[in-house]
C-alpha cells in the first residue's frame, strides 16, 4: 500500500495506555504504521457493519452446516466441546482486536509476528495462514456439493461433481476481482440472507427437540477428554475467521476502533447461531442417523416439518451462506500474501491490485483450492470434508500461537509504569488463555493433520530460504 506525502508527513499520535513494543529498528515505526493504515487504498473501505458482515460471514460459512455430523461419532461431549471453543474463540477475537489498535495494518497474524520476533516468523505466520485459506475454499467446496445435491442430484457423476465444486470456488473469486465494493455487498446480502433463516431454524428444532435423539455422551469410548478434544480440533474449523476484520484491516474505515468492535461482534453472533443449531440438529435427527448425513441441517428440517420442502429450503440457505463465506475466504487468500510481498518476503507479483483487491493472490489461492479439490474429493465427501478439516485447524493454530505470543511479549517488555494493573492483568490473562487454548487445538488435530499441514510448511521454509537467497543478492 503506498503512503501518501501528507500522510508521511503526519504528526505522530500521542501514545495510547496501552504497552507499546521495543521497535526492532528495520521495522516501521508507530508513526509509519499510522500513516500506511490511514493512507489511501483504490476501492472503498469497510465500516463496522461491513467488518462485522465479513468476520460472521467469514465463521458461518460450511461449517455449521456440516459439522454436526462430523462430530456426531465423539457424542453429546461435543456440545461441552462446543461451549469452551467459543469462549476460545471469543478471547482470540479479543487480542485480535487488541493487536489491530496497536498494529492497524493489512496482515494481521503476519504483521505482529514479524514485528515481534522478526521476518522468519512474520513469513511463517503468512505461509501457514495462507495455506489455511485456500485449503478452507477446498473444504467449504466440498460441503456445498453435498448440499447441492439435496436440490440437484449430482452425486452419480464425478466429473460433474467436480464441475459443481469448482464453480463454486470461482464464482466468489470473480466476484472479488471485481473490486472491493462489490465484496462487501456481497458479504452483507450473504451474511443476512444465511442469518436469518439460521436463526428460525434453530429455534423450530429446539420445539421438536428429542432427548433420545441425541445418542451417548461419550460415543468413542475413549474418556470425555480425548473425545472433547478431538471433537473441539473439527469444530476449530467453525470459527476460522475470527481475526477476518484484523486481516483486512487495511480496508477497514479507523481500524483501531473498528477491528476490535467487529471481531467481537461478528464472533458472538456466530457463536449464538452455532451453538442453537447444533443443539437443534442432535435433538431432531437420530444419533446413528446423524452419523451417516450429509446434508444434516437438511435432515432435522425434514424431521421436524414432514416432507422435503423444509430440506430443500436449507439447501438453498446453506449454498448462500458457503458462497458468502468463499467470498470472505477469497479476500483473505489474498491479503496475507500481499502483506508479505510488501516486505519483500512473497514475491513481487503478490503487491499487485486492482481496485482495491491483490489480484494475483485471488488467482492463486483459488487456483491452489481447485487443485486440492480435485485430488481430495476422490475419497468421499464427508472423509474428504474431515481430512481438510482437520489440516487447517492445525495450519490456523500457526498464525494464532504466533499472534498471542506477541501479545505476551508485548505486555511484558513494555513500558507497566504507564499502564493500570487491573488492565494490565486483563490482558495478560486473555492472551495467556488465547495461546493456551490454541496449543490445545494443535493437539485434538491429530497426528496424521499435524504430519501433513508440518509437510505444507516445510514447503514455505524452502520458498523463504530461496527468497532470502535473492533478497541479499
Amino acid at each position: 500500500m503506498q503512503t501518501s506525502p501528507a500522510a508521511t508527513r503526519q504528526a505522530p499520535r500521542p501514545a495510547r495506555p496501552d504497552v507499546d513494543p521495543a521497535p526492532a529498528p528495520p521495522l516501521p515505526s508507530r508513526t509509519a504504521r499510522a500513516a500506511d493504515a490511514e493512507a489511501p487504498v483504490s476501492g472503498r473501505r469497510f465500516g463496522l457493519p461491513t467488518a462485522t458482515a465479513l468476520v460472521m460471514g467469514n465463521i458461518i460459512g460450511g461449517g455449521i452446516f456440516m459439522i454436526p455430523a462430523a462430530v456426531a461419532p465423539y457424542g453429546t461431549v461435543s456440545l461441552l466441546a462446543f461451549a469452551v471453543l467459543t469462549v476460545g474463540a471469543i478471547t482470540l477475537a479479543l487480542v485480535f482486536g487488541r493487536l489491530a489498535r496497536r498494529d492497524p495494518r493489512t496482515g494481521g497474524p503476519y504483521v505482529y509476528a514479524r514485528e515481534a520476533f522478526g521476518d522468519f516468523a512474520g513469513f511463517l505466520a503468512a505461509w501457514s495462514y495462507w495455506i489455511t485459506t485456500w485449503v478452507s475454499n477446498a473444504a467449504l467446496a466440498v460441503a456445498a456439493v453435498g448440499y447441492l445435491d439435496v436440490l440437484w442430484p449430482v452425486g452419480h457423476s464425478t466429473g460433474l461433481t467436480l464441475a459443481c465444486a469448482l464453480a463454486v470456488q470461482w464464482l466468489p473469486a470473480l466476484a472479488n476481482l471485481a473490486g472491493t465494493r462489490y465484496v462487501g455487498a456481497v458479504q452483507l446480502v450473504s451474511t443476512v440472507l444465511k442469518f436469518v433463516p439460521l436463526l428460525v431454524v434453530s429455534v423450530a428444532g429446539l420445539t421438536a427437540f428429542d432427548p433420545a435423539n441425541l445418542g451417548p455422551f461419550d460415543a468413542t469410548g475413549d474418556g470425555w477428554l480425548g473425545g472433547a478434544t478431538a471433537a473441539a480440533a473439527i469444530l476449530l474449523f467453525s470459527y476460522l475467521g475470527v481475526e477476518s476484520a484484523a486481516m483486512s484491516a487495511g480496508q477497514v474505515r479507523d481500524p483501531e476502533r473498528n477491528v476490535g468492535r467487529a471481531s467481537v461482534l461478528g464472533t458472538v453472533g456466530a457463536a449464538v447461531v452455532y451453538l442453537l443449531g447444533t443443539l437443534a440438529v442432535f435433538g431432531t435427527v437420530a444419533h446413528e442417523r446423524l452419523i451417516g448425513s450429509t446434508a444434516p441441517f437438511s435432515d432435522a428440517v425434514n424431521t421436524v416439518f414432514g416432507g422435503s420442502w423444509g430440506g430443500t429450503a436449507v439447501a438453498v440457505a446453506a449454498l448462500v451462506s458457503m458462497a458468502g463465506a468463499l467470498n470472505g475466504w477469497t479476500l483473505l487468500s489474498a491479503q496475507a500474501p500481499y502483506a508479505a510481498a510488501k516486505d519483500g518476503l512473497f514475491p513481487a507479483v503478490f503487491t499487485v491490485e486492482r481496485r482495491g483487491v491483490p489480484v494475483v493472490g485471488v488467482l492463486a489461492g483459488v487456483t491452489l483450492a481447485s487443485l486440492l479439490t480435485v485430488l481430495d474429493f476422490a475419497s468421499g465427501a464427508k472423509s474428504a470434508f474431515d481430512t481438510l478439516v482437520l489440516v487447517t485447524t492445525f495450519t490456523a493454530t500457526v498464525p494464532y500461537l504466533l499472534s498471542t505470543a506477541a501479545q505476551l511479549r508485548w505486555l511484558l517488555r513494555g513500558d507497566r509504569a504507564r499502564v493500570a494493573p487491573a488492565r494490565l492483568a486483563r490482558d495478560l490473562t486473555l492472551a495467556l488463555g488465547a495461546f493456551a487454548f490454541s496449543a490445545w487445538l494443535v493437539v485434538g488435530a491429530g497426528w496424521t493433520a499435524v504430519c501433513q499441514g508440518t509437510l505444507f510448511l516445510l514447503a514455505g521454509v524452502l520458498v523463504h530460504a530461496v527468497r532470502t537467497v535473492r533478497r541479499r543478492a
